[in-house]
């Protein structure tokens, strides 16, 4: 796949853009004006992978929190900014890594001025986050949803730039799976930013997942989007999870584990998905990237395993440990857990 080349920008210590790596966003769930469970979340979403995180700012209290916030972690901070342009205002003073604006709920030009201004002189990023829920009933109402996303993130574009300031980031998200990619193609090749992709209100993990993974996905492989986010009725870092297998999934980047596992049938022998399960929790803890098959019969078993980093093949009663390409053990079918574990323990 060949990837568009957008022009670079910095997100707190992080370069988005250009040939940097997709970077994985998430976003806090919690009352912003709990500043410790806040600072929890994000030092939690940082152990889980998470690269960029974007905290609400729904009111100036919560704002008055960003600057403790700030100081107390890591990570780059997003303020999410609705309606009050205001509290943009007091996001930056907080010292802020960046903004996000929905230019459906903030379209007093004089008022975006006065935000471009002061991220101007920070030099502090904006993403333009258009959504298809929050469009303005009154722009182009009879204009397809998709083209009128895109109108409306083009029109905030050369406000910016009619301001001296291309510190930019795009989004342009819908429940609908097509209008997003739609809109995102649409957009791909009329201006220089970096895309943030998504497909928001994604929904419940089980569904979410399948609805981002296909959204997002797409547009990956056709080479469009610089950061991700997973927007999912879930803890934060469940969308992290599956940002990375998406992610992953493409060859794109490659962080934690990646499971291979038979789907079991009449031919397996043992419980494979019992077993897969356990594997697969042991796994949570492992940061760093390693390939592990757990296949339940000979048909597919052998060859899976022989291609991962770890693999198990299962039979009647035992199975072969394989360790890169080569068997290393058979075991009872009592020890394939812990026997399995032991050998990606000797891949670190």
């Amino acid at each position: 796949m060949t990837r568009r080349i957008s022009r670079q920008l910095r997100i707190g210590k992080l370069t988005v853009g250009g040939d940097a790596p997709i970077v994985v966003q998430s976003m806090t769930k919690t009352d912003t004006h709990d500043i410790p469970a806040t600072i929890n979340q994000i030092k939690e979403l940082e152990d889980c992978g998470c690269e960029i995180v974007r905290v609400a700012v729904p009111d100036k209290e919560a704002a008055g929190s960003l600057a403790t916030i700030k100081k107390s972690v890591s990570l780059p901070i997003i303020a999410d900014i609705h309606f009050d342009y205001r509290l943009a205002l007091g996001a930056l003073k907080a010292g802020v890594d960046g903004l996000r604006l929905n230019p459906g709920n903030i379209g007093d030009k004089e008022q975006v001025a006065r935000v471009v201004a002061a991220a101007k002189e920070r030099e502090v990023p904006i993403r333009i986050g258009v959504n298809a829920g929050s469009l303005p009933a009154s722009f182009q109402p009879k204009t397809p949803l998709a083209k009128r996303m895109v109108s409306m993130a083009l029109e905030q574009i050369r406000l910016m730039e009619s301001l001296d300031f291309d510190l930019i980031k795009v989004s342009l998200k819908a429940f609908d799976v097509p209008t997003t990619i739609r809109a995102y193609q649409m957009i791909a090749d009329k201006m220089p930013y970096p895309l943030h992709l998504g497909v928001t209100e994604a929904g419940l993990p089980r569904t979410g997942a399948v609805r981002s993974a296909i959204g997002i996905g797409v547009l990956l492989y056709q080479g469009i989007g610089d950061t991700i986010r997973v927007s999912l009725s879930a803890h934060p870092c469940e969308e992290v999870f599956v940002a990375y297998e998406i992610l992953k999934s493409l060859g794109l980047r490659q962080r934690g584990p990646t499971l291979v596992s038979c789907p079991s049938c009449g031919r397996a022998e043992v419980d494979i998905i019992a077993l897969a399960e356990a594997v697969s929790k042991r796994l949570e803890k492992i940061a760093r990237p390693v390939k592990v098959a757990v296949m339940g019969c000979v048909v597919n078993g052998p060859s899976e395993a022989k291609d991962a980093d770890v693999g198990l093949a299962c039979g009647k009663g035992k199975g072969a440990i394989f360790r890169k390409g080569k068997v290393v053990g058979t075991v009872g079918k009592e020890r394939f857990l812990e026997a399995i574990m032991t050998e990606i323990d000797k891949t670190a």
